[in-house]
């Protein structure tokens, strides 16, 4: 089917570039003011200025839709999340509102564990289910590719399970969904004694497993004080890149000890957190080619330090930004929220935020060819914006919602 929307007030984020944005480039977002946008099937093959349509399409197609000064940009493209999981933690929420900190809730049996022990509890039935409301509801906020994670099965049982959930995700929906095998997530209570026994359950047991039925495309560890060294996460990733899977790394979440040199040696396709960084460590980034992907809501929620956006932005880094979504640290997918909280406390212009949830989370997950900008050849997956002044109005209104419709692949979200 053939679908053209006109009078659009501003088509945002228009360019037939397809590669990831650094410096001030980021801050560079094309549009055109009064445009077209015209859609076949579930790819987009031409847009342009209203007053050029009737040279340009002199065929209007059947299904025309007026926009009626309202605005499109791409879709969200969220390169981090942990969307399936068996329940929510709000009891920990009270725990850190008297006080504990990550660290000590995790210790008292909370965090991952918490949420091991229930996925491990639920059915992959009902873990399905759940996880396909949760992308519902991510869609409809404008969400149209994404990352998601296992690591909250910790055992081979579970971690099959939730990434069999993943790739059923993507089955369901035929939306862009990238699987991550996060086994090293967190040392499981029966290995709390022996991490490297663990680790070759990862490496000897869980890999083979995965690989076998091809259910994970990158692979990450936690790597933290308390939880992996940066020697444990070489170890896990060398191991998961003999069986193709690339690295996407948490690093520098709260504290420094050497995630970001070793996911560097190792190729990593990004690295994410980044709440604690020393110069060099940004000047690293600066000169890296991977992405940095960045979790403002993670690090509202714990109450910590923002990421240094804009010392990362100066110094030349390829900065992404992702929800994070998890029931622990940031239980949402608002992206529109990610963007105002990245425009608020962490500096970034408009334009830049925009760009690091669009066309550089699309190359954190490797898919710039497919989404990530309004853009021939790319999939129509588009918002539709209630009537809105300016581009700096979308991070401006973060408690309004500013989405009219989302489509996704050609097809409206409902």
């Amino acid at each position: 089917m053939t679908t053209l929307i006109t009078n659009i007030k501003y088509l945002f984020n228009v360019t037939e570039q397809s590669q990831p944005l650094k410096g001030k480039a980021l801050a560079q977002l094309p549009s055109i003011t009064d445009a077209y946008l015209l859609i076949e099937d579930d790819t987009i093959i031409d847009y342009g200025h209203m007053h050029d349509i009737d040279v340009k399409i002199t065929h209007k197609p059947q299904n025309i839709i007026d926009a009626n000064g309202r605005s499109i940009l791409p879709c969200w493209c969220d390169s981090h999340t942990h969307l399936v999981f068996a329940a929510s933690r709000e009891n920990e929420f009270i725990d850190k509102i008297n006080g504990l900190s990550y660290a000590e809730i995790a210790a008292r049996g909370g965090g991952i564990l918490n949420s091991a022990e229930k996925l491990n509890n639920t059915s992959e039935e009902m873990l399905f289910t759940l996880a396909m409301e949760r992308l519902k509801i991510a869609q409809l906020m404008g969400t149209g590719a994404i990352e998601i994670k296992s690591g909250y099965g910790l055992t081979l049982e579970g971690e099959l399970k939730m990434l069999r959930v993943i790739r059923r995700l993507q089955k369901a929906t035929g939306m862009i969904i990238k699987s991550t095998f996060l086994g090293a997530h967190a040392i499981p209570t029966e290995f709390k004694d022996n991490k490297e026994g663990y680790i070759q359950v990862i490496i000897n047991d869980m890999l083979p497993a995965i690989a076998k039925e091809n259910l994970a495309d990158y692979i990450d560890t936690f790597c933290e004080k308390g939880f992996f060294s940066a020697r444990d996460t070489a170890q896990i990733c060398e191991a998961g890149m003999r069986y193709g899977l690339k690295p996407k790394l948490h690093v520098n979440q709260l504290n420094s000890i050497g995630g970001i040199e070793t996911g560097i040696a190792h190729q990593a396709v990004s690295l994410d957190h980044l709440e604690t960084l020393n110069e060099q460590e940004i000047n690293l980034l600066g000169k890296w080619n991977g992405i940095s992907t960045l979790l403002p809501t993670a690090a509202f929620f714990l109450k910590m330090e923002m990421q240094p956006a804009r010392a990362l932005i100066n110094a030349g880094a390829t900065v992404a930004l992702a929800s994070d979504f998890n029931p622990g640290s940031s239980p949402g997918a608002n992206m529109h929220f990610v963007i105002a909280l990245s425009c608020i406390q962490m500096k970034m212009l408009p334009e830049e935020a925009i760009n690091a949830a669009t066309i550089n989370g699309a190359a954190a997950m490797e898919v710039l060819n497919e989404t990530g900008s309004i853009s021939i050849g790319k999939k129509a997956n588009i918002i539709l914006t209630q009537p809105i002044p300016s581009l700096a109005y979308i991070p401006y209104s973060f408690s309004h919602n500013i989405i009219n419709r989302v489509m996704i692949n050609g097809n409206w979200i409902s």
